[in-house]
């Protein structure tokens, strides 16, 4: 976990690592829908722009996705209205659900291409490898900030994440209130503070000028938990590496949008197992749903985008190579 990449000089200001891996994504899908684009003969500026609306719209989709899915950590009655509407709209923190991005960017960049009158098939292809490279970095910014990561598990290649981490932060509320997945040793009491709302952890700034209490957070760990972050990235990647191999391939327009969800739905879904979800359908995340529904979309998709009989193998997609 390393959540701040530096400070500016002069000012004092953070670089946060998870919007560096944030402008890294957009850059990066930004270069393979260009080249995508222009590989099937289409104009790369409007590929371009059309990952730049997916950005936005999918930051969006994917922080309220978030929020609903986790309600009760932005409506606290310890805070103020305007406390839990910042921490709603602080993305710095983490915190963006990859399902909810997809659902409300898809819309957004199907009226973008029907608005440039590109088919919305060859867009979807087109889209879906680089949708896979922009949540395989997104995921890495996500291991930097502590976010999203999975079960306490003793495991090769578990990470144990430092003091005042998402980790260590819910571990020690859990073990507060008694449930879920709790801090498995006892916190030094000088890094606690006792307010009328409860017991707390002391912030980062309410140690960083006391040499002692400083020594005893950096020797604090949470339990060590499976790095599913990691995990969404190599998946993803590979997700991305077999599309882009179908892409080059003749085939029916769309085929390579279905294939994705087809592929990605069971992975998330995989993943979702490991992870320490809120259940909103029996033992069911949102994630793990939405998985289900995608991986359906798309196998209805992949039948409804079959050649007709009347089509050829030579007139299918192909990398006009």
């Amino acid at each position: 976990m390393h959540p701040i990449v530096f400070y500016i000089p002069w000012l004092n200001s953070p670089i946060y690592s998870y919007g560096v891996m944030m402008v890294c994504a957009f850059l990066a899908t930004q270069w393979l829908a260009a080249k995508l684009a222009k590989r099937v003969g289409y104009d790369p500026e409007i590929f371009v722009n059309l990952v730049l609306f997916a950005m936005v719209a999918g930051v969006v989709g994917a922080r309220l996705s978030h929020i609903l899915e986790n309600l009760p950590d932005f409506t606290r009655p310890d805070r103020t209205l305007w406390q839990n509407f910042y921490a709603m709209i602080n993305i710095r923190s983490g915190g963006l659900t990859f399902y909810g991005g997809l659902l409300l960017a898809f819309p957004v960049c199907l009226g973008y291409v029907i608005y440039r009158k590109v088919p919305g098939r060859v867009a979807m292809d087109i889209v879906a490898p680089c949708i896979m490279l922009g949540l395989a970095i997104g995921r890495v910014g996500c291991f930097l900030n502590g976010c999203c990561y999975g079960a306490t598990a003793n495991v090769p290649g578990a990470v144990r994440f430092p003091y005042d981490s998402n980790a260590y932060v819910d571990q020690f509320n859990n073990q507060l209130n008694n449930w879920g997945e709790q801090l498995n040793h006892p916190v030094p009491p000088q890094l606690l503070v006792t307010t009328a709302d409860g017991i707390r952890l002391r912030s980062p700034e309410e140690i960083q000028n006391d040499p002692h209490l400083v020594a005893l957070a950096a020797a604090e760990k949470s339990n060590p938990v499976i790095p599913t972050q990691l995990y969404s990235t190599f998946t993803s990647l590979l997700i991305m590496a077999i599309l882009l191999c179908y892409f080059t391939m003749p085939h029916s327009p769309g085929r390579v949008f279905a294939l994705m969800l087809m592929i990605e739905g069971p992975s998330r879904y995989l993943l979702e197992l490991l992870r320490v979800e809120p259940a909103i359908l029996g033992r069911m995340s949102l994630s793990m749903l939405l998985g289900q529904l995608l991986f359906v979309a798309g196998a209805i998709m992949w039948f409804a985008f079959a050649p007709s009989h009347k089509e050829l193998p030579g007139k299918l997609t192909s990398s006009l190579a």
